[in-house]
């Protein structure tokens, strides 16, 4: 399974650092050419690798860290997104017109036609995702949420594998609902900093 962070801001940063602690390859891009963002990648660590846009895109799994209304133009970037997971990390504050009622992350599907869609990584701010996850005896929490079950599994796995624990919130609509934006006001589980402790 190859990775690849698409935004390389605080969040996409953060993600890298949750990658580059468990020693996974990840391939990070951005607007910026990879040259540019070099420099920052091999400070995280020697498994994070910058690359451009279309070769990120090559891998198995995308984590979507851009800015929300840039989402089409990553889209774009490829002509079908089957066989592809994508991972929504960003979060629409406040909330566009455009979702027209639609949860940020049904919206944002829409534009990765084919692809497996998960919106995950999203409500932990950047500083604290970027800190190993095991605290105090716990794993700091991971919410998911898809409209495609077989999606959350490998995603779920994944996140086991950087350290989180990852709980399932069901569909977009649904559970994803309660860690999206509505208005001005955030979702009920954004920022919530969650321990599940060990049996």
């Amino acid at each position: 399974m190859s990775y690849a962070i698409v935004g390389f801001g605080k969040i996409g940063q953060a993600l890298a650092h949750a990658f580059a602690r468990k020693n996974i390859n990840v391939t990070v891009a951005s607007r910026r050419p990879p040259e540019a963002l070099a420099p920052q990648a091999r400070a995280i660590g020697p498994t994070v690798i910058a690359k451009s846009l279309r070769e990120a895109l090559e891998a198995d799994t995308i984590i979507l860290a851009v800015p929300f209304g840039e989402h089409r133009e990553v889209a774009k970037a490829l002509p079908s997104w089957k066989g592809k997971t994508v991972i929504d990390a960003m979060n629409a504050f406040p909330v566009p017109e455009e979702l027209d009622g639609l949860p940020s992350s049904a919206f944002v599907a829409k534009s990765f036609t084919g692809a497996k869609f998960v919106k995950g990584f999203n409500h932990l701010i950047a500083a604290t995702l970027a800190t190993d996850p095991v605290v105090e005896g716990g794993h700091r929490v991971v919410f998911l949420s898809s409209d495609d079950e077989d999606a959350t599994a490998p995603v779920a796995a994944l996140a086991k594998q950087l350290g989180f624990a990852p709980v399932k919130l069901g569909k977009l609509n649904e559970g994803g609902a309660l860690v999206h934006a509505r208005g001005r006001a955030w979702g009920q589980l954004i920022f919530q900093d969650l321990f599940k402790k060990e049996q």
